[in-house]
């Protein structure tokens, strides 16, 4: 078997592993899991409506994640139907979103559609051009978007809303399952390269940014009004650090393969700027 064919393999494997337990372990329905008729209109506020909006409005590119990524996995069995079932996956959160934004009243049917019309009036493109890279990628931002909607789902907890609690366990837990997936591909990148793959990733994250940013109109004024994202720190310590962790890279790897990532890290650390958890 070539190093080739035994990378594809190892995607294959990877996929199928994660299809067993995604379909034995994870699955959730939207009309069945989510407890739709609980929702209380004397929970609502504009902070709430803002942060759901622009978490609908990111997932809502999902035409755009997933056109490109079939193009960028189709050469690859594992890689690409991978990629079908996350799209369906990351479909139920749009829906979700959408749904409590109608069924509490937050927005009415045109304010909905004028999000439509926002969000399409853009194109999301990938910021990284090859699967190894948009591993990496998916990585930390999957991290980051598990991150920030497990702290909806305590929010949610706190306040006594059982259908956001709902919702932000589900989709959270999808989040967190796609970041595992990319950490495993990243796995077997490197163990075909390890220089190069610790390289790509250190490029990925001297250059991240989540895919609303610069796309969503006022994206970080938004993040900022309904409290929708984690804190620089948070990304850091919660996402960064532990994928590295999983990874076993360390930071003199980091530090080989790019040279300004010291003072990347260090800017992370510091920087007030808020990220928000969703593609």
């Amino acid at each position: 078997m070539t190093a080739d064919s035994n990378k594809r393999a190892q995607y294959y494997q990877a996929t199928l592993d994660y299809l067993e337990i995604a379909e034995r372990k994870r699955d959730w329905k939207l009309f069945d899991d989510i407890p739709w008729e609980k929702i209380a209109g004397g929970q609502h506020s504009d902070q709430k409506a803002v942060c759901i909006e622009t978490y609908c409005a990111e997932e809502m590119y999902l035409p755009d994640y997933t056109s490109h990524g079939c193009r960028i996995t189709r050469d690859i069995f594992g890689a690409a139907w991978f990629q079908a079932r996350w799209s369906f996956e990351e479909s139920r959160h749009a829906l979700a979103f959408r749904e409590y934004l109608s069924r509490s009243g937050l927005r009415s049917g045109g304010e909905i559609e004028s999000l439509e019309d926002m969000v399409f009036a853009g194109n999301w493109l990938p910021p990284f051009p090859t699967i190894r890279q948009m591993a990496c990628y998916g990585a930390l931002q999957e991290g980051a978007t598990y991150s920030a909607y497990k702290l909806q789902k305590d929010k949610a907890e706190a306040e006594g809303d059982p259908v956001l609690k709902a919702i932000f366990t589900n989709v959270a837990s999808d989040e967190a399952a796609h970041a595992g997936f990319y950490r495993k591909v990243v796995e077997i990148e490197m163990g075909a390269d390890r220089e190069a793959t610790i390289c790509d990733f250190a490029h990925v994250l001297a250059n991240f940014k989540m895919p609303g940013d610069g796309l969503i109109p006022r994206y970080h004024e938004r993040l900022k009004i309904g409290g929708g994202g984690i804190t620089a720190r948070q990304f850091m310590e919660g996402v960064v650090l532990s994928t590295l962790r999983s990874l076993g890279i360390s930071r003199a790897e980091l530090k080989t393969a790019n040279a300004h990532n010291d003072t990347l890290l260090a800017n992370v650390m510091v920087e007030p700027s808020v990220m928000i958890s969703a593609k």
